[in-house]
C-alpha cells in the first residue's frame, strides 16, 4: 500500500515490523512522528501474551491447560465477547473451540506426522463447540477439561483495531494499519482524496503468485480476507485447507476460494470472513447483505473455472486497477 501525497504541514510516516507470526505496516500522516515502532510493538506484544498459542506463557495456553477455566484480561475478554456474537450469528460456523482439530490437521503450533483418521476426528469433535463455554464478566468457564480454544480467526483483526484506536487517540486523521494482510484505514489523505487499497486474489496460473484483482477507494473501515489458496498442506494430489469446519471436523472443501470482507472495524471483518468461506456463494452474499458487511467472493464454478461475485456495496467501492 502506498500514499501518493504529502500535505504542506504533514508528512508521511511508515512503521514496519514483525508480530503475531507475520509482517505489519503502519502508515500515517502527521506533523511529527507521534507514533513510534516501540509503541506499536508494545501493543502487539501485550496482545500476544494474552492470545497467542505460540507463546508458551500466554493466557490462552493457560486457559487451554486449565480444567474449568480462568479470569481473562480485557483484550481476551473483548475478543471472546465478539466471538460469541459471531458464533451465534453464523449458527456455529465460527467456533473458537476448533483448536484440537486445527492442531490435528497440522495447522497448530506443534508439527504433526500424519493426518487424523475418521475415528480421531469423531473423538476430537466431542471437545468442540462454543456451547461448552460461558463468559460471565471476565471469567471464561469450560464445561469439559478437553475444550481448548484458538483465536487465530479473529484476534488479528482485534490487533489491527487496537493499533488503529491508538493512532486515533493520538489525533491522527489519516492512516492505514495492516497486519498480515488485514487492515483498517481512516481518511481522507491530506489532499482530500480517498485511500486506495488493492484487493488480492489467487494466481491466474498454477504456480503463479497471488495477484491484485481490484482496487477499492474508501475513507474509513476495515478489510480482511479469508482464503484457502495461500495456507494449505498437501495430501497426495489433494490440498488440505487450513480452515476447519467445526461441524464436521474436516478442512473446508467447497467451491469458495476466498472471501474479502469490508466492515466498520477489523475484528468484525476478521470474525466473519472465515465462516463466510464455509457457506455457498449465495448463502454468503445473502448473509452479508442482511448485516453491515460487504463481501467480494472468488469461487470455482461447476465446470472448474474461476469466477467472482460481490455485494452491491463492495462494487461501489471499486475504482479499478
Amino acid at each position: 500500500m502506498s500514499f501518493l501525497f504529502k500535505g504542506k504541514d504533514q508528512q508521511e510516516f511508515t512503521i514496519r515490523g514483525y508480530a503475531q507470526g507475520t509482517d505489519y505496516t503502519v502508515k500515517y500522516f502527521a506533523r511529527d512522528s507521534v507514533v513510534t515502532k516501540r509503541s506499536v510493538d508494545s501493543i502487539l506484544s501485550v496482545i500476544d501474551s494474552s492470545m497467542s498459542l505460540y507463546k508458551p506463557y500466554s493466557l490462552i495456553n493457560k486457559f487451554n491447560e486449565s480444567l474449568e477455566g480462568l479470569d481473562l484480561d480485557p483484550h481476551f475478554a473483548a475478543v471472546m465477547h465478539k466471538s460469541f456474537v459471531v458464533y451465534k450469528a453464523t449458527k456455529g460456523k465460527f467456533d473458537v473451540t476448533v483448536a484440537p482439530l486445527v492442531q490435528a490437521w497440522g495447522f497448530g503450533p506443534k508439527p504433526i506426522s500424519k493426518f487424523p483418521d475418521s475415528l480421531e476426528v469423531k473423538q476430537l469433535l466431542n471437545c468442540v463447540g462454543m456451547n461448552n463455554l460461558s463468559l460471565k464478566g471476565n471469567h471464561l468457564k469450560k464445561s469439559k477439561p478437553c475444550v481448548k480454544i484458538d483465536l487465530n480467526g479473529i484476534a488479528q483483526g482485534y490487533s489491527v483495531d487496537a493499533v488503529a484506536d491508538y493512532l486515533s487517540k493520538k489525533d491522527i486523521a489519516s492512516f492505514v494499519v495492516e497486519i498480515g494482510g488485514e487492515l483498517r484505514m481512516k481518511g481522507p489523505k491530506p489532499d482530500g482524496t480517498a485511500l486506495r487499497i488493492g484487493i488480492e486474489g489467487p494466481a491466474t496460473s498454477a504456480n503463479g503468485e497471488p495477484v491484485i484483482r481490484h482496487v477499492i477507494s474508501i475513507n474509513s473501515g476495515a478489510i480482511t480476507t479469508a482464503g484457502n489458496y495461500r495456507k494449505y498442506l498437501q495430501k497426495g494430489a489433494k490440498k488440505i485447507a487450513h480452515l476447519i469446519d467445526p461441524k464436521t471436523g474436516y478442512p473446508l472443501d467447497n467451491s469458495l476460494i476466498s472471501v474479502t470482507v469490508y466492515a466498520k472495524d477489523a475484528v468484525t471483518a476478521d470474525g466473519y470472513d472465515s465462516p463466510l468461506m464455509a457457506m455457498s456463494v449465495h448463502e454468503a452474499l445473502d448473509f452479508a447483505s442482511k448485516r453491515d458487511l460487504e463481501a467480494y467472493i472468488i469461487y470455482h464454478k461447476s465446470d472448474g473455472s474461476v469466477a467472482d461475485t460481490l455485494t452491491k456495496g463492495f462494487k461501489k467501492m471499486i475504482v479499478g486497477l
